[in-house]
């Protein structure tokens, strides 16, 4: 199977799995992160540091709910996660944000514990679960304080790569800390095509509370094509395109991430 074959193949699968995400089931994963994780940590006594950043070249471009717009906006997010046994470690994020017209500024931060089943216990998938939580500011989000709660659950199959990401977010304060749990689910389908690269598609959405989805196109969809690099263990480099599906989301951002095991 030749290389446009495989991304037609990857990219099937990624439209069908957001066609039954929407069957199962708002607020969007904020454009400062645009990653789904693998199951596994940062090696004990190590640490990860990495650059995530963004550029959307087709947002929103004038205020709601008091929320800056998003149209030609960099999104400069640092992530710092340090291992500290086989099965804990604990990240911290400073999300940060380039444009004109008073965008350019630091934007808040979070915190993401997160904890993981030992691959010692050679279980059929990989298995952890993360706990975000951090400030924003009133200007960039509708919610000043978050709450995430992040399962992850993936499978490597030859050279085929699984990850779901079933995530629930919830506002500790701003104008929906009134309502629940958000579904936001996360998925990644990838093929590794070589041994230094692996192309496939991400999937982001932000579907609403369980048992209140709001309309299709009052939802939140994103899709990624996305290539993953492996040219050295220490390294880490993530770069995709993303399409917004629906009319809420944003329509056109291009991602890199770039990290660093010390």
């Amino acid at each position: 199977m030749g290389f446009v074959e495989y991304i037609c193949l990857t990219m099937k699968w990624a439209v069908l799995i957001w066609g039954l995400c929407i069957w199962f089931s708002c607020r969007a994963q904020d454009n400062y992160e645009i990653q789904v994780y693998g199951s596994d940590i940062v090696e004990p006594h190590h640490t990860m540091v990495e650059l995530h950043s963004n550029y959307t070249l087709e947002g929103s471009t004038q205020q709601e709910n008091g929320v800056l717009p998003t149209r030609h906006v960099f999104h400069e997010t640092v992530e710092i996660t340090h291992g500290f046994n086989e099965w804990f470690e604990t990240g911290v994020y400073f999300f940060n944000s380039l444009g004109s017209d008073g965008r350019t500024a630091y934007v808040g931060s979070h915190l993401r514990p997160r904890v993981a089943v030992p691959e010692r216990l050679h279980w059929p998938v990989g298995v952890s679960l993360s706990m975000e939580f951090g400030f924003q500011k009133r200007s960039f989000n509708e919610d000043t304080w978050m709450l995430e709660i992040r399962p992850i659950i993936d499978k490597t199959l030859g050279t085929w790569y699984f990850s779901l990401n079933p995530t629930f977010e919830k506002s500790l304060k701003g104008l929906n800390a009134g309502d629940g749990f958000v579904f936001s689910p996360n998925i990644k389908i990838d093929n590794a095509i070589f041994s230094w690269m692996a192309v496939g598609m991400e999937y982001y959405g932000s579907i609403g509370p369980p048992g209140n989805f709001p309309p299709v196109d009052e939802q939140q969809h994103q899709l990624f094509l996305a290539f993953d690099f492996f040219f050295s263990p220490e390294w880490e480099l993530n770069a995709g395109y993303g399409w917004g599906l629906t009319p809420s989301t944003d329509r056109d951002i291009v991602k890199l991430i770039l990290g660093r095991r010390f």
